[in-house]
């Protein structure tokens, strides 16, 4: 955010966010004319009391001697009256006003949420990789809110007491343009006040909101992690963790409240002068006015303060909103993921060939991956084995494209993957990891999910058969109908794992990508796994990255990879004749998940 031009900048910042108001300018009108309404009263009051204070020494006074029907009406009748018909006149303009702003920015704030969780649906992988969590949802919950503030309540102020300065302001200018003219003196000394107030609270409040993502991160965590943090004893450290970010949050907040604390009675002090050397020049300049006028004059200005304190005061709740919108628009700006393919076919064949593939994740300098070549024909088994960091899990990232390579070629069916549109790509690849993702929601939706929704039964069935998960799914409460709780916590490891595998069949995919997909399960689970694995990889080209030597021995190629680069490949049985990089993670003890990490 430019410091040099902060005016227009914010400016800029709230048409886009009135750009959101669009659809719903109808009910904007009419929030606007019940404001219009409710500021034309303010007037109407003052003016009440100039009657009524000149009907106390003449109450039999006709107030509307011109009028018909209204001839006779005297001061005696007329100010009770009208002073009910001018509250149900506020009443009317008070409802129109405040109903309809709220229905437009509660739309606004729905309309801004809805696309902040699209964008997120959008975003490629690297800008999850370097935001957290807790700023991302903090942006979505706590930041939408302050702009609600800056929509609703701000413009709510600014309309409504905007007009009611007008209004009043006419009034005084009519009773005594003189006077009036004095008064508008004080103006550029308040203006001065108010932007100089603005800056401040626009810092603090961008100040605020990261203080408000780090709260929402820590406590994410926490909740996410708590077996981890009770198992280690982290009870101590994640209180003091979130003890400081809370206390960071509450002091930026404290900061803010004083400024606006120390802003709003200097302000008033300002005004209340103004209204003290009002008072002394109508009562030295008071001329021929009657009683009723000077006490209409000086209440309509005595009405003055109030709103325009509240116009001082909702600098902060729009700076806070700005604040909020910039950091909304930032993400909402940012390139979704990168979609120039055209291409879209059926049902795949499967041939998988990669061509002098290089790559480096994003603002890194180290590449992970070199000149890495080999072909996967369809329903062969690929395997890639190597230590922790070789760049396999990199590699089966870039076949579904999360992330975008620059340098070689990935082809499916001799078509580069970049020239399929991405839905379509990854139609074709069905993905199994490590860390298995299921949502608080029953087994069945767990297993048909996204695209595999509505799913026939007896396909999710077979499913479920073919990954050996319905021995243990038929134990559950309900079945396939039991809630799995928030990321499956009500299941086993190896459970979760045998969903994501059922979920992956489910899927047909011609391509099926293994990451590390059965060293979640013990030795029983496993062999049932590799019983369903083998069933389901005929036909299907399979790309395996596995801690144990029995989820590859039968690979029809196994490619060893140390620092990104493919150092050896081969069957089992040739690559464990070269007495090379493969044998050597044999003989460590390839087969045992827990002393190697491959």
């Amino acid at each position: 955010m430019s410091d040099k031009t902060p005016v227009s900048t914010s400016l800029k910042i709230y048409f886009r966010l009135l750009s959101y108001v669009k659809p719903y300018v109808g009910y904007f009108g009419l929030s606007i004319v019940g404001y219009v309404i409710f500021a034309s009263t303010q007037p109407m009051l003052a003016g009440i009391l100039k009657y009524f204070v000149d009907g106390l020494s003449n109450p039999q006074a006709v107030l509307f001697p011109t009028v018909p029907y209204l001839q006779d009406l005297e001061l005696l009748q007329a100010v009770p009256l009208l002073i009910v018909l001018i509250a149900a006149w506020q009443g009317l303009g008070s409802f129109l006003g405040n109903y309809y702003l709220a229905k437009v920015s509660l739309s606004l704030v729905h309309d801004l949420r809805t696309a902040l969780f699209d964008s997120l649906l959008n975003l490629p992988n690297r800008y999850f990789d370097s935001h957290n969590s807790g700023h991302l949802i903090s942006r979505i919950t706590f930041n939408v809110t302050m702009v609600t503030g800056a929509a609703t309540d701000a413009i709510k102020v600014v309309i409504r007491e905007g007009l009611t300065v007008v209004f009043l302001f006419i009034y005084l200018l009519w009773m005594n343009w003189q006077l009036t003219m004095v008064m508008l003196a004080i103006l550029p000394v308040i203006a001065l006040m108010v932007g100089s107030a603005s800056k401040k609270f626009r810092k603090q409040s961008k100040k605020i909101q990261v203080a408000m993502g780090d709260v929402t991160h820590v406590a994410s965590e926490t909740i996410q992690g708590y077996r981890v943090v009770r198992s280690f004893g982290g009870e101590t450290y994640e209180s003091e963790r979130f003890e400081t970010a809370s206390r960071d949050n509450t002091f930026k907040q404290l900061k803010m409240t004083k400024t606006g604390a120390v802003y709003t009675p200097m302000l008033q002090l300002v005004i209340y002068v103004a209204m003290a050397v009002l008072m002394f020049l109508v009562l030295y300049l008071r001329g021929d006015a009657t009683a009723g006028d000077l006490v209409a004059y000086i209440t309509a200005a005595g009405l003055l303060p109030k709103p325009i304190r509240q116009l001082s005061e909702v600098s902060a709740t729009i700076q806070k909103g700005l604040a909020a919108a910039d950091s909304i628009f930032e993400q909402l700006d940012e390139s979704p993921e990168v979609d120039s393919g055209s291409v879209e076919v059926e049902k795949a064949t499967g041939r998988l060939e990669v061509k002098g593939l290089s790559f480096q994740y994003p603002g890194t300098e180290k590449a992970v991956l070199h000149d890495i070549n080999f072909v996967a024909e369809p329903g062969q088994m690929i395997a890639l084995v190597g230590r922790s960091g070789s760049g396999k899990s990199t590699l089966a990232n870039l076949i579904p494209r999360f992330y975008h390579h620059e340098t070689g070629q990935i082809l499916l069916d001799g078509v580069d993957i970049e020239e399929y549109t991405l839905r379509n790509l990854r139609r074709h690849i069905a993905l199994v990891t490590q860390q298995v993702t299921l949502f608080n929601d029953s087994v069945a939706n767990n297993i048909a999910y996204g695209d595999l929704a509505g799913a026939p039964r007896e396909d999710i069935e077979r499913a479920v058969e073919a990954a050996y998960a319905k021995e243990f799914i038929d134990k559950l409460p309900e079945g396939l109908d039991t809630e799995v709780g928030e990321n499956g916590v009500l299941l086993s490891g190896g459970q979760r794992q045998r969903l994501a595998i059922a979920r992956a069949l489910l899927k047909d995919a011609p391509i099926l990508v293994l990451d590390e997909a059965t060293s979640a399960l013990d030795t029983e689970s496993e062999r049932h796994i590799q019983a369903a694995l083998d069933s389901v990889m005929k036909g299907r080209t399979t790309l395996v990255i596995a801690h144990r030597l029995s989820t590859i021995e039968k690979a029809d190629q196994i490619l060893v990879m140390e620092q990104g680069q493919i150092v050896e490949r081969g069957t089992h049985a040739e690559l464990l004749a070269m007495n090379g990089y493969y044998a050597r993670l044999h003989a460590l003890g390839l087969d045992e998940p827990e002393s190697e990490n491959v």
